[in-house]
């Protein structure tokens, strides 16, 4: 019974380390990588779709993005829709393609997403912590009702309080990770 918990808490954070992946690649460097484009969405054919649905993005070189949507039509509102996020790119069309030049970063704008990179692991931090709160007390409550012994609640809470801080700990890490990468010139 106990098992469960453990196993049920350990799939969660183990899906709020990768939750914490895709965010930060989500965050800008000075490095070209298309998960930057991730959360922009374009209006075509009627409806919104996310670019990555419309068009093939590359990265020919490090600093460079390449868009190659596979209908020329919606070419305009790709444009229109990077223009409009809150990335600071601008794309260059070329009529069938287009291509993002990654500037580099100021110092204080790396400074800014270092800030929005701890954040982001704080907030997945404490994600981790409530899945550990959870599984903590639906331990308490199979205990209650008598489903387990006050020496397996006990087991239990240090197995659990093992998997928090090892999933912590990853999260550490690829915060560090994206630190060194964001600070990097």
């Amino acid at each position: 019974m106990a098992d469960d918990e453990r196993a049920r808490a350990g799939q969660k954070m183990k899906d709020i380390v990768e939750a914490t992946r895709r965010e930060f690649a989500q965050i800008r460097t000075g490095r070209a990588n298309p998960a930057l484009l991730d959360r922009i969405t374009v209006e075509a054919y009627g409806d919104v779709y996310p670019i990555n649905q419309l068009a093939s993005i590359s990265v020919p070189e490090a600093r460079l993005l390449v868009i190659q949507p596979w209908d020329r039509k919606v070419l305009p509102g790709i444009e229109r829709a990077i223009l409009k996020s809150d990335l600071a790119l601008t794309p260059v069309s070329d009529g069938s393609v287009l291509r993002i030049s990654i500037p580099t970063l100021t110092e204080e704008r790396r400074r800014d997403l270092v800030k929005i990179a701890k954040k982001v692991a704080e907030d997945m931090r404490i994600a981790v912590r409530n899945a550990r709160r959870d599984a903590i007390d639906a331990l308490r409550a199979k205990q209650r009702s008598k489903e387990i012994t006050e020496d397996d609640l006990k087991k239990g809470q240090d197995e659990v309080q093992k998997i928090t801080d090892r999933f912590i700990g990853e999260i550490d890490a690829l915060l560090e990770a994206k630190e060194a990468e964001i600070m990097e010139v």
